[in-house]
């Protein structure tokens, strides 16, 4: 059977799949759960606090895999709940998370503001046209499936 990969999107998913890699050695190595490093890396990346509904459709982690982090990081004091309208919460930190966040995901934050503006300024453009055309594209064709 012949590989249905070309060598180029092999090459991507390679990569795409060690970014992964280290965003999970990082969380490892501070101590957090992936979920629970993303949970607080999009409320970070907001300010913080972050509507639910965001960090569901920015995280890419399924609702009851966000669910049951949040319940977590309830339960150690990281985050609470703010009720807003009848259907939508938003997730804030308690000063214990804001401290567990500078600690965690603000450094990955800043890590990455920094390779960033260490790129020329062109690169960084076209980085990310490049990787919204392929998610645009992407997002197309998977409607087609």
């Amino acid at each position: 059977m012949q590989p249905y990969s070309s060598k180029d999107m092999k090459r991507f998913n390679h990569l795409l799949g060690e970014i992964e890699g280290v965003y999970h050695h990082i969380s490892y190595k501070l101590g957090l759960s992936d979920s629970a490093m993303i949970i607080l890396y999009t409320i970070c990346d907001n300010g913080d606090s972050c509507p639910l509904q965001d960090i569901c459709h920015r995280s890419g982690l399924s609702k009851q895999t966000i669910n049951s982090a949040l319940r977590k990081l309830e339960a150690e004091g990281i985050v609470y709940l703010e009720v807003m309208g009848v259907k939508n919460k938003n997730v804030c930190l308690t000063e214990k998370g804001i401290h567990l966040a500078k600690g965690t995901a603000i450094r990955v934050l800043q890590a990455e503001n920094e390779i960033l503006a260490s790129w020329q300024r062109e690169d960084v453009k076209m980085y990310l046209e490049l990787t919204e055309r392929f998610l645009l594209a992407l997002r197309e064709k998977a409607k087609e499936l």
